[in-house]
């Protein structure tokens, strides 16, 4: 791909409903970041430029993005997207359900080299979404996940910046990968989804907990049993865009523009003030990422 700007995925809309963008909630007043979304996927009945996406997010006190890749193309648009806007930084790796692909096609070494390629550039700040899903990835394909998750550690480490795993279905094996290998100092779990166990030890290890729109559906009791046990500073949010909308839109687009009504619900859960609880997630999220502006 010569132009990474031209690069665009659609969602399908097949079978899904009401795919009419929800209403945007009330603005919040202390300004907070979206830590993972995909914005390069085009979703909803009127698609959203990248400048439109990040315009609704400003106009209710989403100041900014961190927009993560999964595979050569979209890493390399989350790149240009970061350099091309001050509200975006980038995240990149080739995601667990694709390095069997490319294992297979003798073509994984040559897609982490570009990743090392990509991590060099200064609003790259994270090494993301890389990490294990057994969900999707039949026994054959394991192998090539523990590969690509363990180099894409080692570039985390090599270049000094941030690391976005994506766990499913592998708490245990995620968790034992990073004490065998060693954690990068700033490691995040994208889309939190194990338990209060889990999150006891992720916390203790330092790492941080981002918490998507799923943690409002009824029946994800785990995640706020998780959200209840996790440090304040060790708590992150995001949209995982455009997936995993809130309740009550779940099953339509997201975007980061919703991030308040995830956040509202989490303040709610906890029992904390909103506006410092906004604060801190803003805190939290310069800590493990750096600022926007530059």
């Amino acid at each position: 791909m010569s132009d990474p700007s031209q690069y665009v995925r659609s969602r399908s809309q097949d079978g899904r409903g009401d795919v009419r963008w929800p209403a945007a909630p009330d603005p919040l007043n202390v300004p907070v970041y979206d830590n993972h979304a995909h914005l390069e996927i085009e979703d909803g009945d009127e698609p959203l430029s990248l400048e439109e996406q990040l315009e609704r997010a400003a106009a209710i006190g989403v100041i900014g993005v961190v927009q993560a890749g999964g595979d050569i193309d979209s890493s390399r648009w989350s790149a240009w997207a970061a350099a091309s806007h001050p509200r975006v930084l980038a995240a990149v790796a080739i995601h667990p359900n694709e390095a069997p692909a490319y294992k297979s096609a003798g073509e994984l070494d040559a897609a982490i080299a570009v990743i090392d390629e990509l991590a060099v550039q200064p609003r790259v700040r994270a090494i993301g979404e890389t990490g294990l899903d057994f969900f999707r990835t039949e026994a054959d394909g394991i192998p090539a996940q523990y590969e690509s998750f363990e180099a894409h550690i080692d570039l985390a480490k090599k270049h000094g910046i941030s690391m976005q795993i994506h766990d499913r279905d592998a708490h245990e094996a995620v968790l034992e990968t990073l004490t065998r290998v060693g954690a990068p100092d700033r490691t995040v779990f994208h889309c939190f989804s194990g338990d209060e166990a889990m999150a006891r030890v992720a916390a203790d290890a330092g790492y941080y907990l981002s918490f998507a729109g799923n943690v409002t559906f009824k029946n994800a009791q785990n995640l706020r049993d998780a959200l209840a046990v996790t440090p304040r500073e060790r708590i992150l949010v995001e949209t995982d865009a455009p997936f995993l909308t809130p309740t009550p839109h779940r099953g339509r687009p997201n975007a980061p523009y919703l991030i308040p009504v995830t956040v509202r619900f989490i303040a709610d859960e906890l029992g904390v003030d909103l506006d410092g609880f906004c604060a801190q997630l803003a805190a939290n999220t310069l800590e493990v990422y750096g600022a926007f502006e530059d």
